[in-house]
């Protein structure tokens, strides 16, 4: 990726939602046709058209590496499955935003084919779009702190023909895991596949106390209100929201197939990452977890500990629970649990401190 800042000049856009509306975006390929084995390039352009400095959060802008699914790409009108990282963060700080100064631009070139399923011969629709609680944030107060501000962010869209390996109308291969196997810890010290085999009984200790949880609640154990999750009480309200028969479904199901793969998958731990992240996967990509710096200072259990990293992470996983990252951190996930539960039920955060459960709720 080449990331370059441009002069000031007009910039064609779609319109956007305040309060992002000071905030040009264009997409642009670099060729509308590729042959087989060619780059699927674009150039993103984001241009600030107001009077004051914006400020973007950076991991949510394809400006530096792509960290997050920040395009939506169709072929022949169908979606197509995003296979790059998905990283685990804490909530951000000063240092997590990019500010662009009045009539500023920024632009990158982003290749496509490494991070969607494009090997397959079609016409591809891409636009940039981006969304979220802290997507945007007011200029630092006297202590340098930042104020988060919901918007989104949403490109033309461009169509480029793509000559893939193979051809037209070939649906990609399942990826399903062949089996339970021992855990494999590549790229890592005897200390830290000591640890990881600590952290891996404490994510397997969460699930089941989740799952027992859920069992409970729903008439299955010793709860009440069988079927409905009326038997809940602050741990999945904090998490989850208001349970309703639909939701709590989908978060039995969601918490089942966790357990599931700490218990039955063939799960490997790498420990080459040295970013500063707790850990990411590739969710098309079952089962690695790769941990990094964060992980290693965190707790062995309680809020973002080494046991619930690896639950948040399993959950990412296409063929465990599919889960993203709407929101980080303990505030934010129980706001959006508040405001938003049908979002809060596939985010990955809230089935992280769902499992911890610290302080103990009931």
């Amino acid at each position: 990726m080449r990331l370059v800042v441009l002069p000031s000049f007009v910039l064609l856009c779609c319109a956007l939602p305040a309060p992002a509306q000071e905030l040009d975006v264009r997409l642009a390929p670099l060729r509308t046709s590729t042959a087989r084995g060619d780059e699927v390039l674009v150039r993103v352009t984001l241009r600030n058209t107001g009077a004051a400095p914006r400020f973007l959060l950076s991991w949510q802008v394809p400006l530096g590496e792509i960290t997050a699914p920040l395009f939506e790409v169709l072929r022949d009108g169908q979606p197509v499955r995003y296979l790059g990282m998905l990283a685990k963060r804490p909530a951000p700080g000063p240092d997590d935003y990019l500010r662009i100064e009045p009539g500023a631009a920024l632009s990158a070139t982003v290749e496509l084919s490494a991070l969607y399923e494009m090997h397959v011969t079609g016409s591809y629709q891409v636009r940039y779009r981006s969304a979220g609680p802290a997507l945007l944030a007011g200029a630092p107060d006297g202590t340098g702190a930042m104020q988060p501000l919901p918007g989104s962010l949403v490109s033309n869209p461009v169509e480029i023909w793509v000559e893939g390996r193979l051809p037209r109308g070939t649906l990609a291969p399942s990826r399903l895991a062949a089996g339970a196997a021992d855990p494999a810890f590549p790229k890592c010290s005897n200390a830290q596949q000591e640890q990881l085999g600590a952290a891996l009984g404490a994510g397997r200790a969460m699930a089941r106390d989740a799952q027992r949880y859920l069992d409970a609640g729903t008439g299955t154990g010793a709860g009440t209100g069988a079927g409905t999750g009326t038997g809940y009480g602050a741990r999945y309200a904090t998490w989850f929201g208001a349970p309703d028969a639909e939701r709590v479904a989908a978060v039995r199901t969601r918490v089942g197939a966790i357990r599931d793969a700490f218990e039955n998958r063939p799960v490997a731990i790498d420990c080459g990452c040295k970013e500063k992240y707790f850990a990411y996967v590739y969710p098309a990509q079952p089962y690695t977890v790769y941990v990094c710096k964060a992980f290693w200072s965190a707790p062995l259990t309680g809020t973002d500990s080494r046991g619930g990293t690896l639950l948040h992470e399993l959950s990412h996983f296409d063929v465990v629970a599919g889960t993203d990252d709407h929101v980080y951190g303990k505030a934010g996930a129980a706001e959006m649990a508040r405001s938003d539960p049908a979002r809060a039920v596939r985010n990955a955060d809230s089935y992280e401190y769902f499992g911890e459960n610290a302080p103990p709720q009931r």
